[in-house]
């Protein structure tokens, strides 16, 4: 039923535009053959709204990855920095929050782990929507911050470091087959703020896949029972990940080469000092305007990623 409605939406996205060109190119001969040119302005704003439509629908012939239109879990963990990093770890955790947002996509926080003084060691979230996991990947990699640390009683700068994690959803089906048996659940207390029953009752899951040896924590929500799904969602998606891994080299792109968060690995550069400007160093592409990026106003660089593999498969 999914991949009908998504048929069916795609159809008729085309007969919609192939309806608008033509009506637009009848107003076009007509006024050419009348010689009246007051229709100008109103085809060319339709021109350049058909143009965007195909632009935005050339991004996703890009995406032609088995599990590309899957929604997409996105796992940040802070690496050097300390403190800095885990303040950046939030930082990037609200960016993708505001893309979700602006691009009106579903998404759910699905595990918090709270630094010592600041922010976040690691944060998990679920991202939805058309081809969620495919935007996504563009993201995967360790992202780099430098500015004035507001951590340092000097206030000079300092470079941080976070790495980011896209994993696909796993569907439930057959796909990934995980017996009871094979899993030990543990139960314990959420650390970080969240009032007195979070920090008191122990509704913190640790889920361990025995065969492989595979763990995943979740800790963010009141509930067991609903830390308990989440922990599960993760866990299936990590296991269809480590299964693909393991079927296919090829297929190692999913979730990429394991890359230390830290200097000379990473892909996006997010400089506030002494100079603003964000640099993806896959892509070159680069804006001057770090507190939009930062606001989630993201699409630029992931559209610029997608291209550039295009050009790679290509070559």
């Amino acid at each position: 039923m999914r991949q009908l409605v998504h048929l069916k939406d795609t159809v008729s996205l085309w007969q919609e535009l192939d309806s608008q060109a033509q009506t637009s190119l009848e107003l076009a001969d007509l006024a050419l053959e009348e010689g009246d040119y007051s229709l100008q302005s109103q085809l060319e704003d339709e021109a350049g709204k058909i143009s965007a439509i195909l632009a935005r629908e050339e991004i996703k012939l890009t995406l032609s990855g088995p599990y590309d239109d899957r929604p997409a879990i996105v796992s940040i963990h802070a690496g050097a920095g300390g403190t800095d990093s885990h303040d950046w770890t939030d930082m990037l955790l609200r960016m993708y929050l505001r893309w979700a947002e602006i691009q009106k996509r579903p998404v759910q926080v699905m595990d918090l782990s709270y630094g010592e003084e600041a922010g976040l060691r690691s944060a998990t979230l679920e991202i939805g929507g058309d081809y969620a996991c495919g935007y996504m990947a563009a993201e995967h990699g360790v992202h780099r911050l430098v500015r004035l640390s507001p951590f340092d009683p000097n206030h000079l700068r300092h470079t941080s470091f976070s790495v980011v994690e896209v994993l696909p959803v796993a569907e439930e089906d057959a796909e990934i087959t995980v017996r009871p048996e094979d899993i030990r659940m543990e139960f314990f207390r959420a650390s970080g703020p969240g009032g007195q029953n979070v920090q008191k009752v122990a509704s913190a899951v640790r889920l361990t896949h025995l065969p492989t040896s595979v763990v995943v924590t979740c800790q963010n929500e009141r509930s067991q029972h609903q830390n308990r799904e989440f922990a599960m969602r993760i866990l299936m998606a990590k296991l269809l990940d480590r299964q693909n891994r393991e079927r296919e080299a090829e297929l190692a792109k999913l979730r990429g080469e394991r890359i230390s968060p830290e200097w000379g690995h990473q892909i996006r550069s997010y400089v506030l000092h002494p100079y603003k400007s964000v640099k993806d160093h896959r892509t070159n592409h680069q804006s001057t305007n770090p507190e939009a990026v930062l606001d989630g106003e993201l699409n630029e660089f992931i559209e610029a990623f997608l291209l550039s593999r295009v050009g790679r498969e290509d070559r």
